[in-house]
């Protein structure tokens, strides 16, 4: 136990203040402050500022453990992480040593402010601080450089530094945008470095449900695209159903009058969710739309709904979805900082499930600016480097599945069903949920890996969007694909191609296409060689299948398209072999040979 009296500290204060005028006996004021108050048991923080606890308020002489001011020390460091409104605690023991640590807390921010106004090549040694402590503050500065190689520079020191906690937490409040940035897209990052984001309250009168509705409602309504128009209708009718549902019953329209018509269920809350999820990622492909969205709160009501629902991935990845669609306008990044995001996608980024972190790593790479020239539009996806990395990038290999297939499903390795025996042994280790993510870049880490994702289906039953079939084609999703991909760079290096079933005929069209386009000469020049997977060149006898119960299942256009001995396929494929041999590049085609039992 150490006991301060009121007389010893007022004396302390009384000295510095005197001795203010002279430098000699200032410093010699310093040194015995110091030792004093190492004696008293005062808390040191940063090194450099240390909290004597009044006792003024208090009226008489008090004593403490000082293990429990150590304590303390750990649970406030520089800032709280939440504040009561209880008036109730605002007073006692307790009030007075945060707010003594507070005020310290205000002397290391001054402390830090000067460190920012120098000179990047003056040395800190007038500053009673730790070097450890100087070196922070010093890339945090270097950070804000105008020279751009000084700043790419102390971002990676920041990242692979280890630090004290409650200078992560300080150094959170003062790093910027651009930094912040950086830090996300930096391997293996300390999450402290960013603030958590600040979330909208919850209106009392108001659900979830009707401030997702509200601002689809806010969004433009008329000179729709058909697909955002159907989407938009869909979710909002299903919520006029869920709200109508709440109230006891549904209003039909019908018959003489309005009959009342009693509910026989309720819709899910998660579904009306998705609903108006689905419907705000066909939004946020239509850039005024994102403007919209921003200025209509989007941003923070997405934030909630994310922290709302983390039980829920597929909820997360759709809304991690839009915020990688706005990303896309550099107009809008401010504003993404501002409500959040960086902290959540630096987050999701370290997710060990491939979905999460590629959509994470997508949005992340549309908002780093400073090392990253391209963008990746709705569909194309960033598998390796997902982090800032300086290992140059000699290639480009873009993957492409084929029907019912997925910009990451399609490359995994199987799906796992494990045994008992193998649960006993731990044989996860050796399954790959996204092998081009985890075994191509192990293998390669020069290439920049890519898989793009488009929608298709078996039958216009299940169509995404069944507003307008044409889309489904191999001439529109060639045309469109194309011009995403070289959005994303792709074309500016040497190019191997990669497909799977479908997705080999849509690699045939898009290299035929390009060829013939002057502004996409560059993806045909640089392209090293394709790789076929089970591609169907003359055909699918699924096709056939489809056909034969085609007034059950209404055959989508890809299945109409994949017809055994199409003569449009077997133009597509003569085309293309020519194409091939003129441009003399390699290509591999393998499929299996034995019958494979459904």
């Amino acid at each position: 136990m150490v006991r301060m009296s009121l007389v010893a500290y007022c004396g302390i204060c009384c000295r510095k203040i005197g001795t203010f005028g002279s430098a000699q006996k200032t410093d010699q004021s310093w040194k015995d402050f110091r030792k004093i108050a190492k004696i008293t048991g005062s808390l040191i923080l940063g090194g450099c500022i240390f909290a004597a606890y009044e006792v003024l308020a208090l009226k008489k002489a008090l004593s403490f453990d000082t293990q429990v001011v150590q304590q303390e020390k750990l649970k406030s460091y520089i800032y709280l992480q939440t504040v009561s409104l209880d008036p109730s605690e605002y007073q006692g023991i307790t009030y007075q040593v945060r707010k003594e640590l507070h005020r310290v807390a205000r002397k290391i921010l001054e402390t830090n402010a000067r460190i920012f106004r120098r000179p990047f090549d003056e040395r800190f040694s007038t500053f009673d601080a730790e070097e450890h402590e100087c070196t922070l503050w010093l890339l945090v500065k270097r950070s804000q450089s105008e020279d751009k190689m000084v700043r790419l520079q102390a971002v990676r020191e920041l990242a692979s530094n280890h630090w004290r906690d409650y200078q992560y937490r300080t150094a959170a409040q003062a790093i910027d945008q651009r930094t912040a940035i950086g830090l996300a897209r930096s391997k293996d990052v300390d999450l402290r470095f960013f603030l958590p984001p600040h979330l909208l309250p919850k209106p009392a009168d108001a659900c979830l449900e009707d401030e997702l509705r509200l601002l689809l409602a806010a969004l433009p309504q008329t000179d729709l695209d058909p697909c955002v128009q159907y989407f938009t209708s869909l979710a909002l009718r299903e919520s006029s159903q869920a709200i109508a549902a709440q109230k006891g019953g549904l209003w039909c329209f019908g018959g003489n009058g309005l009959p009342y018509c009693e509910s026989l269920s309720t819709v899910p809350a998660k579904t009306i969710e998705l609903f108006c999820l689905q419907a705000l990622v066909q939004h946020s492909k239509v850039p005024s739309h994102c403007e919209e969205i921003e200025s209509n709160k989007g941003l923070q009501l997405l934030q909630k709904l994310y922290h709302l629902c983390r039980n829920s991935p597929k909820i997360q990845r759709s809304i991690i979805h839009i915020i990688g669609n706005m990303a896309l306008d550099e107009r809008l990044h401010s504003s993404i900082y501002r409500a959040g995001w960086v902290s959540v996608l630096a987050e999701m980024a370290k997710s060990p499930h491939v979905m999460e972190s590629s959509h994470a790593a997508r949005a992340l790479a549309n908002l780093d600016r400073e090392t990253v020239q391209e963008k990746y539009p709705d569909g194309v996806y960033l598998l390796h480097p997902q982090y800032r990395t300086d290992e140059p990038i000699k290639a480009d290999i873009l993957f492409v599945h084929g029907l019912l297939g997925a910009a990451f499903k399609t490359w995994r390795q199987q799906d796992i069903e494990k045994s008992a025996a193998e649960k006993e042994a731990d044989t996860e280790d050796h399954y790959s949920e996204c092998w081009p993510k985890t075994w191509l870049a192990s293998d390669c880490p020069s290439l920049r890996i890519i898989s793009v994702e488009y929608d298709t289906h078996l039958s216009d039953w299940k169509a995404t969007c069944p507003v307008e079939n044409y889309r489904e084609s191999l001439a529109y999703r060639s045309a469109e694909l194309l011009k995403k991909l070289r959005a994303a760079g792709v074309g500016d290096r040497p190019l191997v191609w990669l497909s799977h079933s479908m997705g080999g005929l849509l690699v045939k069209k898009m290299l035929l296409d390009a060829s013939m386009d002057s502004e996409m000469s560059s993806i045909v020049n640089n392209t090293r060689g394709v790789i076929f997977y089970s591609v169907p060149h003359r055909g699918s006898h699924l096709a056939e299948y489809s056909i034969n119960v085609r007034f059950l299942l209404f055959p989508s256009v890809e299945v109409k398209e994949l017809s055994k001995d199409s003569p449009a396929l077997k133009a597509l494929n003569d085309d293309f072999i020519s194409f091939a041999k003129d441009k003399n590049f390699p290509v591999l085609s393998f499929a299996e040979t034995l019958p494979t039992r459904i």
